[in-house]
């Protein structure tokens, strides 16, 4: 599972100490922002390691085609388009027009396509079809794509609908209650397949009785030919097979240089799962890979499912990173008191992990960010996701250290805490302690959260269905809030005193409530997992503490604002609400699942939601924030590998098309 960033793990009240020789935001556009992120301690590391960084910072490269055309099956073809208008067009490049087309790739670059990742609506552009076609006669006509039995100006016509028709394939994921999620999606895991076709079809698959179930339907597309369901596996020789074949052929250069054995043999089991597809292969690569302990590290893979309407279908994903090993004191010590977490949980002892087992947790340096962790990247992330293995072998979690000091940076001198601060005292906790418990809190989700409880004997992990990843997230974002006030934290010496969490617990439901409104459109729901989970958690919350009012809306010169009175009773809701979201788990308890979400996490109050747009529009600051990567240069003498440099990227749209040329494998089509 992953912490997301934008949708405000990391609060945007975190401040840190100031870096004045680094420039981390680059550019904004639209509402979005793009930082740099650096790499410490890289130059410490030892030959080796740099060099496995690099082979495995190319793979994670190498897979970002796969993730485009999951997104949607036009959106390579798309690219292609707008990146050929941009680096040929010889029309005027000052008109309001062009300056809108810009903004407009930019913001396709940013969400590997056009759908925006957390409302699932499609991204229209800021200028006519008229103009669309004056950019296209005065650019390289060999440029243009051609599907299949098409010539150009063919492809071109196909593609204006599906850009510019605000009614034509204008959801990624369509969670709207009594429609067909898979019919009416246009993420590229379905073709001419229904809602119940693909449910009776993976229904068939399962046995009941396997303990160690595969995670069917993981890493393919299901399509209807001539009337029957069949599987199109992402593998070499298969679905994605030049893109994997890439992803192979850095990996067995990492192979080479594994730091250990163990990660050697990982390595292996992943290169025969991409080559053959097998979901068996996978589980055992994931339990080889949760008991590596190599101070260089990664996640490569077909991997969270959000973006699939069943939670079925992995998106693909990677994070190359290295060990931090001053900051992961803290997930360690957090790591090594996982029985007592597990056992003072206020869930029901039915639904506690008797055993705790291999729980690994680690601060890490992200070196590389690829797939759908780029440009935008999560904060924390706790794999496998296969519940079975994480009962029977454990789970590694980490928190990405420097991706979170990149976001508290930029932060700095944003206006917001001041413009979202009730008083002196809130502004004051949260700048003081936002960062640290920011960390902790992440920290404790992952390490912990998603780690903990238990499925009953006979339950699914695909039993919530559409329902899983918000009520998964908010179990996870449960179980931190709860401990962070636990004296317990004091204990270990990972707070400093009690009034610490408070900056959380303010940050949270003031996120929650109020400011991650802001990254949604006037007139929508909430759509995104993480974002429906931290409503729900908030509104609860302050629906059920009403009558001893613990969250207090206030009103101050005609803004809103949330206090919370009780800090402790506060707690103790969140104790309550995470027993209930473990019992919905534990026992597969769709109905419940689905009511908790569909009435505390997806509706927005339109008159709160223009007063956040408003103030946040007059601080002008970006409701997004993603990345670039740096850039490693292999330094060679007499044909072997010296040395890798690291450089630190300058342009976005640079890197958006250096990444085009270097790195596309896929074929455009129209199939």
């Amino acid at each position: 599972m992953l912490v997301s960033t934008s949708c405000q793990t990391t609060s945007p009240d975190s401040s840190a100490g100031s870096d004045t020789h680094f420039n981390y935001q680059l550019e904004q556009f639209a509402d979005l922002r793009i930082l740099r992120y650096q790499v410490p301690n890289f130059d410490q590391l030892n030959l080796r390691q740099k060099k496995l960084i690099y082979f495995l910072s190319q793979a994670a490269l190498c897979g970002r085609d796969i993730l485009w055309d999951q997104n949607g099956r036009y959106n390579l073809a798309i690219r292609q388009v707008l990146e050929n208008i941009y680096t040929t067009y010889t029309g005027d490049m000052s008109s309001d027009s062009y300056k809108a087309f810009l903004t407009y790739l930019k913001q396709v670059w940013y969400w590997n396509g056009i759908y925006h990742h957390y409302s699932n609506d499609k991204i229209l552009p800021g200028f006519s079809v008229g103009y669309f076609n004056e950019l296209v006669y005065k650019s390289n006509p060999e440029g243009f794509p051609a599907f299949k039995g098409s010539t150009p100006e063919e492809t071109l016509n196909t593609l204006i609908p599906v850009l510019f028709d605000p009614q034509y394939l204008n959801k990624k994921v369509n969670q709207k209650e009594g429609s067909d999620m898979v019919a009416e999606s246009a993420v590229n895991f379905y073709r001419q397949v229904s809602q119940h076709e693909a449910t009776e079809f993976y229904h068939q698959m399962k046995n009941p009785s396997d303990s160690s179930p595969p995670s069917y339907g993981l890493n393919s597309r299901l399509s209807a030919k001539s009337g029957v369901l069949e599987e199109q596996v992402w593998k070499s020789g298969g679905l994605y097979g030049p893109a994997i074949d890439q992803i192979v052929y850095w990996l067995q250069q990492a192979q080479t240089v594994a730091e250990t054995s163990e990660q050697q043999a990982g390595i292996a089991l992943l290169i025969r799962y991409y080559e053959t597809g097998d979901l068996k292969t996978w589980d055992e690569y994931n339990i080889q890979w949760v008991a590596d302990t190599a101070q260089v590290d990664f996640v490569n893979g077909f991997i969270e499912t959000y973006s699939d309407p069943l939670g079925m279908k992995g998106s693909w994903e990677s994070v190359v990173n290295f060990t931090d090993l001053k900051a992961t004191r803290r997930t360690q010590i957090i790591s090594q008191n996982a029985p007592w977490f597990e056992a003072h949980s206020p869930i029901d002892d039915r639904f506690k992990k008797q055993q705790v087992v291999g729980i690994s947790a680690k601060v890490i340096t992200v070196a590389m960010l690829g797939g759908d962790c780029y440009p935008y990247s999560p904060l924390g992330i706790n794999l496998p996701n296969s519940d079975w293995i994480r009962k029977d072998y454990g789970s590694k979690s980490v928190s990405l250290e420097n991706i979170a000091q990149a976001h508290a940076q930029a932060n700095l001198q944003s206006g917001f805490l001041e413009e979202f601060s009730y008083d002196t005292n809130e502004y004051k906790l949260v700048k003081t302690f936002g960062p640290l418990t920011d960390n902790l809190h992440t920290d404790l989700h992952e390490c912990l959260g998603h780690g903990s409880g238990q499925l009953i004997e006979g339950v699914s992990s695909e039993a919530l269905k559409n329902y899983h990843a918000p009520l998964e997230e908010a179990r996870a974002d449960l179980f931190a809030l709860y401990y962070l006030m636990d004296p317990k934290m004091i204990e270990l010496g990972l707070l400093p005193n009690p009034d610490a969490a408070k900056a959380q617990y303010l940050s949270y439901i003031r996120n929650g409530l109020m400011t991650q409104l802001r990254r949604i459109e006037p007139g929508k729901n909430i759509e995104q997992a993480h974002m429906r989970n931290r409503q729900l958690i908030a509104r609860w919350c302050y629906e059920k503490g009403q009558s001893e009012n613990i969250i207090e809306k206030m009103q101050k010169e005609g803004k809103t604002y949330f206090r919370i009175n009780d800090y402790e009773k506060l707690r103790q809701l969140f104790a309550i609400l995470l027993a209930e979201i473990q019992r919905i788990k534990s026992e597969g308890d769709y109905t419940a699942g689905k009511t908790l979400v569909e009435t505390y996490g997806v509706k927005v109050d339109p008159v709160l939601h223009t007063e956040v747009l408003k103030r946040f529009e007059s601080i002008h600051m970006a409701a997004y924030s993603g990345f670039v990567n740096p850039e490693y240069q292999p330094i060679e003498k007499n044909g072997e590998i010296i040395d890798i440099q690291l450089h630190y990227a300058k342009d976005y749209a640079s890197q958006m098309l250096q990444y085009s040329r270097k790195y596309s494998f896929l074929p455009i089509e129209n199939n």
